[in-house]
Parts: C-alpha cells; structure tokens; sequence
C-alpha cells in the first residue's frame, strides 16, 4: 500500500496539476497522517545506515498548498495557518505542559514531555525525550530515546532539497543549552553537548583527545563530549578565529546513563 502512496506522490510532485485530484489529495493527507502516528518516518536507520524517504518529505510539501488558511481558537489564544495544531496528548501518553505547541504530522512517541516548546511538522520525537522551555525541533529532524534537549535548544528543519538528510540526534544524547545543530547534521548516540555548540554541515567538529587534533564534519561521534571552541584561519584582512566543536571526551560505558553523563559533565567540566 505504501509503494502505491509513494507512486502517487511522485506522480503529483513532477506534476502539480494532479493536486486538484481528491484522490492524490487523500493520498498526501493518509502520508501525513501515517507521519503524526508515528507508522511511518522521515528518515530511518536500516542495517545501521540512516537513509531518508524522500516521498514522504515531498508528501509534506504537498500537503501546503491543499490546505487552506483557516483560524484555530484555543481560547484566549487565536492562530491562522494552513497545518492544525496535534491534539489528544492524554491517550499518547505525551505530557505538554502550556505553551508548548506540536503542529499535526510530527509524531511524539508514549513518554515524551513538551516542556514551553515547539515540534514541527515531519519530525520525530521517540519515547522518553525531554523537549525544555523554548526548545524547537524543525520540520523532519529526527529525535532518539531519552534525549534531553536542554532549554533553548536549536534543532533545524530541512524540507528542500528533498534528498537532503534532516538533523539525526540519536539515543540518550545530551544537548545542553542553547545548542544549535543544523543542515543534516548527524549526533549519534549517548554524546554530551555543552551549552552553546553550534554545528553546522560545515562546522568544523575537531577531537582533541590524542596527540594530534582529528577533524571530520557534519558527525558528532557516540559518546562523545562536545563543547565550543574557535581555530585560527586565515582571510585577506588577516588571521581570525573561527567557531568550531571540541571533542575532549568519552562518556563511560555504562547501564545507568543519567549517572554517566553527570559524571562527563562533572569530570570535563561541560556547562549545561
């Protein structure tokens, strides 16, 4: 059924015209729909690869211009946009605490907590995760188990290019406050962030840790603990630093992760 939903939706993004079609409309709002409960996702990792559905993105796309404008009322507060706000929290399990708002298409899994923040349409949030007071996670990122995104995080969206990866944090990660992670970039699991790192697909992220700097991008390795720094570079007018992210360290193995990652955050002295 989804090959005949993918068909469709392909069909409709090379020709914009088949949107009048009411049956190319119930197609993208069932992909839609499939994306806010959580059957279906952006982007999902297979064989230990993160591969994205590009279907699905255009779904998303699709799913503007066949939605008019209309006013939403949640009294005293009034909002007028083309996506509804997600609803039924109590029966997901999904604890949002006022004003947190989620737009429908993004799924919360059982046992995420909305803290005064905002999820957009595409992404996805698993079980366990705390979105902090003025968090957002753009439209298709994808958000692991027991994630902390720490108060004012930034976590990018990515629509256009369709092939284009969206922002990955992995399980149990850490990202501390007011920490910018953008343009596909890929935090894998249990890795600590200190407040103020900001990654960008061109971010320098250098691990210190040896007797020689290692320089990669665009990756935030497991485990590893993360806080913002600056390297020399050369312009016309001069040398001047640079913005990039510091790799000084591993979090332990270890079963009790909230214990562990305390523990990075005393032993390397990562603010939060």
């Amino acid at each position: 059924m989804n090959t005949e939903k993918k068909q469709l939706i392909e069909q409709a993004w090379n020709d914009r015209e088949l949107l009048k079609d009411r049956s190319i409309q119930d197609t993208i709002r069932e992909a839609v729909e499939m994306l806010d409960k959580g059957h279906l996702r952006i982007a999902e990792k297979i064989d230990g690869v993160w591969q994205v559905n590009e279907w699905l993105k255009k779904a998303v796309i699709l799913y503007f211009p066949i939605n008019d404008m209309e006013t939403m009322e949640c009294s005293p507060f009034e909002f007028h946009d083309k996506i509804a706000l997600k609803h039924g929290y109590a029966a997901q399990g999904v604890r949002v605490v006022p004003h947190a708002v989620a737009r429908y298409g993004a799924y919360l899994a059982p046992g995420v907590v909305m803290m005064p923040s905002y999820v957009n349409i595409g992404a996805y949030v698993d079980s366990g995760t705390m979105v902090d007071t003025w968090a957002t996670v753009g439209s298709c990122a994808q958000i692991g188990k027991h994630v902390h995104l720490s108060g004012g995080v930034g976590i990018g969206g990515v629509l256009e290019p369709v092939q284009a990866a969206p922002v990955i944090v992995e399980d149990h990660c850490f990202i501390g406050s007011r920490c910018i992670i953008v343009e596909g970039v890929l935090v894998e699991e249990e890795a600590v962030l200190g407040a103020n790192t900001v990654i960008t697909a061109s971010t320098h992220i250098i691990d210190v840790t040896g007797p020689e700097p290692v320089t990669m991008k665009g990756r935030v390795p497991a485990r590893s603990i993360v806080i913002p720094g600056s390297y020399t570079k050369h312009f016309p007018a001069g040398d001047f630093q640079v913005a990039c992210a510091l790799i000084i360290g591993r979090r332990s193995e270890s079963t009790d992760k909230k214990t562990s990652l305390n523990a990075a955050l005393r032993d390397y002295n990562v603010s939060v």
